[in-house]
């Protein structure tokens, strides 16, 4: 493949006519809106690398999260790159009674069954005014009767909607459940695969076994591994909203979660998570009171754009980065560029990982498709 990065004076018509590709091309490949700037230091892919048709490309499970309000144009130019699409998010009340997305999500199941990918239903304990609610995993995990009624409301709701499946998003799992969730993941799945529906689980990125935090103690790997079909592990959020600034996913930290993850979990169940997203954090950052902006990647090469900003690439996270300033206040952006997503998919073949899923859909990338389009052969169910 070809990633070529801005440098001064460069414009689109140069770059393509370097790389003998029409500018049309170039231009839709990388999204670059009129009248085609360019930020100093942006990568671009470049698509007019032929396909090494002796090679054999890795089969891969592609998959990413998306709101029930994802737009038309964004889901139909996503669905190509696709095996399943995870709906966010339905939730449950302490009885196991089921709480549906606030937006109605009919809509994108039967695209998404339209476009030959399989709805993948998402389970969240979000309680009944949408928020997130650790209680409920400890109510739903120490209960054996309320596990029935809450896996006999997904089945049915399985089959009434058209979905393929499940995925069980739980955070903030307490320590003492440990156990008990991945039997409750176990159940789940002993009950839904008798449907022919599999059952997949998100993990925090732990990178050991003791890990203290109440976002890991209660994520036990290796029975989390035994328990689902196949499991993500959320490889992101280190730069975060109320963080620090720094790479949302520095691939010497996601590389760690993984050499920990294969160690406990058969690599062919592991997917690895990728975020779609950056953050724009207002400087000086105050723990407590600073609070980043979550943005696309393409809006953040648009802010450098439109501040003149050049971007800079840190080789220890593989992630790019830059500042500007607006009204007399400095910013430091971090975002995922096709440099880094490179990075991650290198790792997927460096440690025979099987998957690679997204946080979150909601904004088309297109290059990072391309670029997956280049190394891996997506794995697809058709539906007639």
């Amino acid at each position: 493949m070809a990633i070529y990065v801005v440098r001064t004076g460069d414009n689109v018509d140069r770059i393509a006519a370097a790389y003998g590709i029409d500018v049309q091309e170039l231009i839709w490949a990388n999204q670059i809106s009129y009248p085609y700037r360019l930020a100093v230091g942006q990568a671009l892919y470049i698509p007019y690398v032929p396909k090494n048709e002796e090679g054999v490309r890795q089969p891969l499970y592609s998959f990413g999260y998306a709101y029930p309000y994802i737009a038309d144009n964004t889901l139909a130019a996503t669905l190509p790159y696709l095996t399943d699409l995870y709906v966010f998010s339905y939730g449950f009340t302490t009885e196991g009674a089921l709480l549906s997305p606030a937006a109605d999500d009919t809509r994108v199941v039967q695209k998404t069954l339209a476009g030959g990918v399989r709805p993948i239903m998402v389970l969240t304990p979000l309680d009944e005014g949408g928020h997130f609610n650790n209680h409920l995993v400890t109510a739903i995990v120490r209960d054996r009767k309320v596990q029935a009624r809450l896996a006999g409301e997904v089945l049915v709701l399985l089959q009434q909607k058209g979905y393929q499946g499940l995925d069980i998003d739980f955070e903030y799992v307490e320590g003492a459940d440990r156990q008990a969730y991945a039997e409750f993941v176990g159940r789940m799945r002993q009950t839904l695969n008798l449907y022919g529906y599999p059952v997949t689980v998100a993990l925090a990125p732990k990178t050991s076994a003791g890990q203290a935090g109440l976002l890991y103690e209660g994520m036990d790997y290796r029975l989390l591994g035994e328990a689902a079909d196949r499991v993500m592990l959320m490889t992101y959020e280190w730069g975060y909203t109320y963080g620090p600034p720094m790479a949302v996913a520095p691939i010497n930290m996601v590389r760690r979660v993984v050499e920990y993850a294969v160690s406990e979990i058969p690599r062919e169940k592991i997917s690895l998570g990728i975020p779609n997203y950056g953050y724009d954090w207002p400087l000086p950052y105050e723990r407590g009171n600073t609070r980043a902006e979550s943005i696309s990647n393409l809006e953040a090469v648009q802010r450098a754009i439109d501040h003149g900003a050049e971007i800079f690439f840190d080789e220890t996270g593989q992630s790019p980065y830059f500042h500007y300033w607006q009204y007399g206040i400095r910013h430091e952006v971090w975002f995922e560029d096709v440099k880094s997503i490179r990075a991650k998919f290198a790792l997927i073949r460096e440690f025979g990982l099987t998957g690679a899923g997204y946080w979150q859909l909601m904004n088309l990338f297109r290059a990072n498709w391309l670029l997956m389009e280049e190394l891996f052969s997506v794995r697809r169910w058709m539906n007639s």
